[in-house]
Formats: C-alpha cells, sequence, structure tokens
C-alpha cells in the first residue's frame, strides 16, 4: 500500500491505524509545522496497515526551526559538560527502560525482526554512554608544539559550529536518527533533524526521551517531508550537515553544501565483501554469512553482499551456508525468534526482483530464494543465493540494498583483496580465518572504512570508540569516536608569543636575522623536536 496525503491529520476512516493516533498526537506536537499542515499517512511494510498521519513542514518551517535552534544553541553552548554528561547518561538508561515500545515502533516502521530492532537500541545506548564518558576529554583544550620551546605556547581550542543538520534515512530508523546528533549536542551544538517520513515516528521518540532526560527541547528541532524540499532547506540553511543515505543523493548533498563552504559528513553506499579462507571454521562462517547478509533483511549500508570463498572450500562452504539459509524464519511477529523481516517498500521490492530477474536471465543460478513472499506481507523476498555472476548483471556492481548475496570463488588471499577491492564502494568488509594475524593482514589491504575479522559487521560498527566511515565513493567523514564529535567542531589556535617576537630585535640586519634563524632550526632537527 502506497503512502499517501489526507486532508485531516486526526482521523482515517478507510482503516485501523498500527499505532494509537493518541500517542502520535503526542509525539507531532515536536514537529516543526503550520497548525494546519499538509499531512503524510505512513504505512508499516509488515502488512500495509497505515501508521500514523504526520504533518508535513515546508521550507518556511526550516527557516524557522533553524533560527529558534541558534538561538537556543547560545545558552546550551555554555551548558556546563558535566549537566550534558549526565542529560545523556540519563539517557542511556530510558533508551534500555523503554525499549520495548521503541521495538515496536521500529518494527512496524522498519519491518525488520525484534532481534534486528534491538540492535538499534542497544547501539544508541552504546553511542550515549560512550560520548557522556568522553567528550569532555575530546573536547579539552590540548598544548601543542609552538615554533620555540617555552617561548611560543600554543593551545588547541575546539568550538561547536551552531547548528548541525541532520538528514538520516529509514533503513535504521532509531540508530540513524539519533546517535549522529548526541556527539553534536555534546559539543555544544543545536540540531535540526529531518528523519525519513517512513522513520518519523521511532525519531520522534528518541527525541521524546531526550527532553525526559533533560535536553531543553528547543535545541533539537525536528521537521518532516521529502527530500528535495524539507532535506534540501536542512542541507542549505544549518552551519554542517551530517546526511545517511545512496551515493547518488550523498553527491548532491556534497555540491550544496559546497557552495557555501560549510562542512558536512556523509555515510553512502556499499558493496561489501565478505572472503572466507581456506582455514576458516565453516560452520561459524555460514552462520556470520546469515548474520551479514540478511539482518534487516539485508537494507543496511554494511551488509554484505558479496561472499569471496578460497577454491579449497568453496563446496562445502556453499553447502552449509545454502543449508543455513534455507532454514531461517521470515514473518512480520512483534517478537523474537524471527530470523528475517520485511522489505520497507514496493520500490525496494521491485529493486530486488530486477536485480535477481536480472542475474537469473544472463545465466547466473540462484541456489536458494529468488521470489517475493506476498503470503506473508506486501514486500516480503526471500533470502536469495546467487552464483555464476558476471560484471555483465547488475547485481555484480550496483548495491541491491536487499536479501540477495553472490558467491565468488578465489584462489588465495590476494585474489579476494583484488575481488574486494574491484568496485567504486569502500564501506565495510569481513574476513573469516582460524589465524587472526593473517585476517588482520587481509583486512588492511582491503579499501573500506571498516573490516571484521570472524564477524560479518557488528563487531566494528559496536565498537564506538574508533572511526566508522566510507572510503571511496561509500562516503566522507567519520562518525564514533573522536572524528565523530570533533568534526561538529571548529579547530582553533591560540599562541602566545613570550620575551622575543618572530622579528629581527637589538638592530640586527634582516640577513644576520636569517641566520639566526636557519641555526635554530638546525639545531632543533638535531635535538629531534618535533
Amino acid at each position: 500500500m502506497a503512502p499517501d496525503l489526507i486532508a485531516d491529520p486526526e482521523t482515517d476512516p478507510t482503516a485501523t491505524y498500527a499505532v494509537d493516533p493518541a500517542l502520535v498526537r503526542r509525539l507531532v506536537r515536536r514537529v516543526v509545522a503550520a497548525p494546519r499542515a499538509a499531512q503524510h499517512v505512513s504505512h508499516t511494510p509488515m502488512t500495509g496497515a497505515p501508521l500514523a498521519s504526520l504533518p508535513l513542514s515546508t521550507r518556511e518551517d526550516v527557516v524557522v526551526a533553524v533560527d529558534a535552534a541558534r538561538a537556543a544553541q547560545r545558552a546550551w553552548a555554555r551548558t556546563p559538560m558535566e549537566l550534558r554528561e549526565r542529560i545523556l547518561l540519563r539517557y542511556h538508561d530510558l533508551v534500555l527502560e523503554r525499549q520495548v515500545e521503541l521495538l515496536d515502533v521500529v518494527q512496524l516502521e522498519s519491518g525488520k525482526t525484534r532481534l534486528q530492532a534491538f540492535e538499534e537500541v542497544a547501539d544508541v545506548a552504546l553511542v550515549a554512554r560512550h560520548y557522556a564518558r568522553n567528550a569532555a576529554s575530546y573536547l579539552r583544550p590540548r598544548r601543542r608544539a609552538g615554533l620555540f620551546p617555552v617561548l611560543t605556547q600554543s593551545t588547541e581550542h575546539h568550538h561547536p559550529r551552531g547548528v548541525v543538520g541532520i538528514v538520516s534515512p529509514w533503513n535504521y530508523p532509531l540508530s540513524l536518527s539519533v546517535t549522529d546528533a548526541l556527539p553534536a549536542l555534546m559539543a555544544g551544538n543545536a540540531v535540526v533533524l529531518r528523519p525519513d517520513l517512513q522513520a518519523s515516528l521511532t525519531a520522534l521518540q528518541a527525541v521524546q526521551l531526550l527532553t525526559e532526560a533533560g535536553l531543553p527541547e528547543s535545541v533539537l528541532q525536528v521537521v518532516l517531508g521529502d527530500g528535495p524540499t524539507v532535506g534540501q532547506a536542512v542541507v542549505d540553511l544549518t552551519d554542517y550537515v551530517c546526511f545517511t543515505g545512496s551515493t547518488e543523493t550523498g553527491r548532491r548533498v556534497a555540491g550544496s553544501v559546497a557552495t557555501r563552504l560549510a562542512g558536512y559528513s556523509l555515510e553512502l553506499g556499499g558493496k561489501n565483501s565478505m572472503y572466507v579462507a581456506d582455514d576458516a571454521d565453516l560452520d561459524k562462517a555460514a552462520q556470520g554469512a546469515v548474520r551479514a547478509c540478511f539482518s534487516s533483511a539485508g537494507q543496511l549500508c554494511i551488509s554484505v553482499e558479496r561472499v569471496l570463498v578460497h577454491a579449497s572450500v568453496a563446496d562445502e562452504f556453499r553447502r552449509r551456508f545454502v543449508a543455513a539459509v534455507e532454514a531461517m524464519t521470515l514473518g512480520p511477529a512483534l517478537a523474537y525468534g524471527t530470523d528475517m523481516g520485511s522489505l520497507v517498500s514496493a520500490a525496494q521490492l521491485t529493486r530486488v526482483g530486477d536485480h535477481v530477474d536480472d542475474a537469473r536471465a544472463k545465466g547466473a543460478t540462484v541456489l536458494t530464494g529468488g521470489r517475493a513472499r506476498p503470503d506473508l506481507g506486501p514486500y516480503f523476498y526471500e533470502p536469495t543465493v546467487l552464483e555464476g555472476v558476471t560484471a555483465a548483471m547488475d547485481v555484480r556492481d550496483d548495491e541491491t540494498f536487499g536479501p540477495v548475496v553472490s558467491l565468488y570463488t578465489v584462489r588465495d588471499d590476494d585474489e579476494a583483496v583484488r575481488v574486494a577491492n574491484d568496485t567504486d564502494y569502500g564501506l565495510n568488509a569481513s574476513v573469516w580465518t582460524r589465524d587472526t594475524a593473517r585476517g588482520r593482514r587481509v583486512a588492511t589491504a582491503i579499501h573500506a572504512g571498516t573490516v571484521n575479522v570472524n564477524e560479518g559487521y557488528a563487531a566494528a560498527w559496536g565498537s564506538v570508540a574508533a572511526p566508522m566511515g566510507g572510503m571511496k565513493q561509500s562516503g566522507v567523514g567519520r562518525r564514533h569516536g573522536s572524528e565523530g564529535i570533533l568534526k561538529y567542531t571548529e579547530s582553533q589556535n591560540v599562541t602566545v608569543q613570550h620575551v622575543l617576537p618572530i622579528a629581527p630585535v637589538a638592530g640586527l640586519s634582516d640577513e644576520s636575522y636569517a641566520r639566526v634563524m636557519t641555526a635554530a632550526l638546525r639545531t632543533l632537527k638535531a635535538v629531534g623536536r618535533r
């Protein structure tokens, strides 16, 4: 069932809503929109039932939101770091305490399973705790080496950029709506958030919990609407832009922001590979591949879409992997126990089906799956394993963003690295081997921002003290760790010069000054000055 527009925000006489309209009304009060704004009806991909009637913001509303955030940011930037820390630690607790209601809405909006929705709850808690406990250290002023020892004293400071605009996607409605906002807020910025319309209820619940944790409401503004109008307004009007989405759209975002010399970070698409070496534990690798390829029905930028298997174990791995895929359970239950849920929309279902049909028509073999499952819900598609994929097929190089993986046989580690790097993308990769030293060597040769050894994606993603992001066409900038908060700041160098100026003194000629400086520079090198 396609989303549509209705005139009345309170009622829809054609169907029963999957989410209590009273809850929706409480949540949408946070949206910056006109009192009689146009309404958008979102639907759950699980059954096609309507979820919520959502007010649509306009470009003028985004102006209002940015202005309000800018006014609030000045006071927020003066808030003691200890208070910001307490807010995030309280938020950590609230997310875990309220996880049942969060899980319900994440599932209803995204179609994913309960366990995969829990990944988002855990991720938000991890990020909140990390930045609550580490932001002060990341942001503290640091002494840097000056031009001359003792006489020149430099200090590096970090100041908030102002208003950060976050444009987040539908596939991880909780994680990607709020985890980029948390470090931005800890750095003293205000935030204007535009979640995807399909992820709006989850985002609004996440924001509501932040308010309950103590965050001033005006510091985080929410606008709702499409990308070309409302998303573009956020890109045009904020001081720094954080965007997660497709590479095609990311290029347009970068071009827009660059014209006004503002900063941005982009996490974009991927065509991620998993390598199964000849010494891998094949049972663990097969189960790991199921998680890596089919979590969130493959609708995950860091999901694996290509599995490269050493020739000596290819037949045995194929047997175990296909058996594991065929044992998966599919369904729309709001409960734990299902292995894979639904695609999010008719457009995603069409893309997945087109990739599989094109590959099959051009000679690829479908080892398992390869068909839609309308008996389970409108957008269900079976987890699919292909073999014999060639460069003539769309699925070889284009991101599918669905439950489809292709198997390739390689002769050795070097060929695995070449195939893994034979893509315009460089977001995530996975290496499976009993020899972890070998795994690290292979991993560092792969051109991807994160590489997991003996895990598909969750180990690197969950290690929030380390940077996460893409190489090549998979993005610019990083989330997590120090880079994930310092990107939201302007660095400043304050240097104090003592006693002597950096200039000729006491009648010293320019030529003599140059000789003295030359000798000084040689001496500093000789004594190991950095």
